[in-house]
């Protein structure tokens, strides 16, 4: 069912204060919720609600606020929901009236809703930051002929993967679907397993390479004889087991030098990537391309690609996304040499590679070719402050809502900066008239 237009209002509300009378609103996040247009997500997201059947759902502008927010200060969801309760600009931003006393929700829901908006609901978000940036004369339409893109991993929140590790994980994945299946094992393995699991740890630790590998041999050992013993005991496994007796086929068979390796047993979508990066050899995750305007470094585009394809072959869906989201295709991308090659892949826009000498180039030119690399202390950022560094969402979808969801905190922290600095220029404007006026007078005195 819809959400209800106005949350819950009661009688013994009459003797409470409004959240207006008693919040400041010259506070960066009461400009910001008086900024943002609330009303276009009830209009876009109204229809994955049914109109009048079963219990009404949870406000839209409750559910967006707490992903802002979320987002923003790079908390998960339980943390968001805990501190609504202590932050009165939060509870204003997310549209409440009065102070709350209660949790508005359980952090399960913002999980729930995520799945039912999808990638493309929470591409709304992203390009909402940037109309409201917009409506705030703090961009222009200048802004958006240049940009800057590139990539960077985003690491999915998995173990270091080692053989010995995969081995013993998918063995007990194994073991556990085949009681819920009612299959009788010869032997499950459980506590030897275990048991040589941090042997193998020990030993590698220690360096004694022979033993760790002896440890390794045996827990794979342990993984064939379940999936033998499985295979002999059920011909006709449930889908969920047929689908872990595969993964563990593959985890079984796979070597050293293979590609499409399993990494993970509840991530199988995770890939390798080596970045040249001298403290970090390989990242486990996937590759992330972004887009930020030249002018600003305001995030227009960000989504994640699977596969570890080459950065030039990501760059036609980013300039795809920066067009959904402001309405219009640059003129001019800004890349590194991992784009060469690709200038044909998006027509009618100049792709400028950062290879080329001083001379060789106008000044201005040089200008925004040395303004590309302003995109790399921006994926610092939002890998210190928008969880892009460790993503604990679920699936291809989960890296893709957690990369977009990033970016949209990005924007939200540039405009709250925004907003404070306008409200610090007013208030030197103000001490400024005030000295230059006893300055006035002080010398009125002096003269007389």
């Amino acid at each position: 069912m819809r959400p209800k237009e106005q949350l819950k209002v009661g009688q013994e509300d009459l003797f409470r204060s409004h959240l207006n009378q008693i919040l400041n609103h010259k506070h960066p996040l009461y400009v910001l919720a008086e900024s943002i247009e609330w009303e276009v997500f009830e209009r876009e997201f109204g229809e994955f609600y049914v109109e009048d059947f079963g219990r009404p759902g949870l406000s839209i502008r409750l559910v967006v606020g707490l992903h802002y927010l979320r987002s923003a200060y790079g908390v998960s969801d339980e943390e968001v929901v805990e501190r609504f309760l202590e932050n009165p600009y939060w509870q204003y931003f997310c549209g409440f009236e009065y102070f709350e006393h209660e949790f508005p929700l359980d952090s399960s829901s913002l999980t729930r809703w995520r799945k039912r908006v999808g990638t493309d609901g929470i591409e709304k978000l992203l390009k909402e930051t940037w109309e409201t940036a917009k409506r705030g004369k703090l961009v222009k339409e200048s802004h958006i002929k240049r940009v800057n893109v590139d990539t960077t991993v985003q690491e999915k929140a998995v173990a270091f993967p080692t053989d010995a590790r995969l081995y013993h994980k998918i063995r007990g994945v194994l073991v556990r679907e085949a009681e819920r299946a009612g299959i009788e094992l010869r032997q499950n393995y459980n506590r030897l397993g275990k048991k040589a699991l941090r042997r193998q740890g020990q030993y590698s630790h220690a360096r004694q390479a022979k033993r760790a590998r002896r440890e390794t041999k045996r827990l794979k050992v342990y993984l064939g004889r379940v999936m033998r013993d499985i295979k002999r005991k059920c011909d006709k496994p449930t889908k969920k087991l047929q689908h872990f007796l595969s993964m563990a086929e593959r985890i079984y068979n796979q070597q050293r030098t293979d590609t499409n390796k399993v990494y993970s047993v509840h991530a199988p979508e995770v890939e390798c990537i080596s970045k040249g990066k001298v403290h970090k050899r390989y990242e486990f995750g996937c590759k992330a391309a972004m887009a930020t305007t030249s002018r600003g470094n305001w995030v227009v585009g960000i989504d994640v690609v699977h596969g570890n394809p080459y950065d030039g072959h990501t760059l036609k869906s980013t300039i795809e996304q920066v067009k959904r989201i402001v309405g219009k295709k640059p003129s001019d991308v800004y890349c590194d040499k991992g784009y060469r090659g690709c200038s044909g892949d998006v027509p009618g826009t100049s792709v400028h590679i950062t290879n080329k000498k001083k001379k060789s180039v106008s000044p201005s030119e040089w200008k925004w070719l040395k303004r590309r690399q302003a995109i790399e202390p921006i994926f610092g950022h939002l890998k210190s402050e928008n969880k892009l560094s460790r993503n604990y969402l679920h699936g291809k979808n989960g890296d893709r809502i957690n990369a977009i969801l990033a970016g949209c905190g990005f924007n939200i922290r540039k405009l709250l900066r925004a907003f404070f600095l306008f409200i610090f220029k007013w208030l030197v404007f103000l001490y400024q008239d005030r000295k230059s006026k006893q300055y006035s007078l002080n010398l009125i005195q002096y003269t007389k």
